[in-house]
């Protein structure tokens, strides 16, 4: 089974950017859409983008027009990349690839804003 790892997280102050890496141990052509989640400290895990093996993408409206999601074939890897970071944004981010038989989730990376 392909296995996820994300990597990119930190601590960032507000108004900043990170960029996530969710990369894959195989192709990433092996799941039909990959996820990213995020859980902020105490609250249930939420779904922020979407990117399908077509290229269609989809971002959380409490994300819109700041995070965006990419892949890299190449790479085997899917990005979040976050701007115009805010507080309220931190969380644990997690990636999930899927197909109709497979849900495979990374272990996630912390990301922090604060000043």
């Amino acid at each position: 089974q392909v296995q996820l790892a994300e990597s990119g997280g930190g601590m960032v102050q507000p108004g900043g950017s990170l960029r996530l890496s969710c990369t894959a141990s195989g192709s990433i052509f092996s799941f039909s859409v990959m996820r990213w989640y995020r859980q902020p400290p105490g609250k249930q895990r939420e779904l922020v983008a979407t990117i399908t093996s077509a290229g269609v993408t989809v971002v959380a409206a409490t994300v819109q027009g700041r995070f965006t999601v990419s892949r890299d074939e190449v790479q085997n890897t899917v990005y979040l990349q976050m701007n115009t970071l805010k507080p309220e944004d931190t969380a644990v981010y997690y990636c999930r690839g899927q197909t109709s038989q497979i849900d495979s989730w990374g272990q996630g990376t912390q990301v922090t804003v604060s000043s």
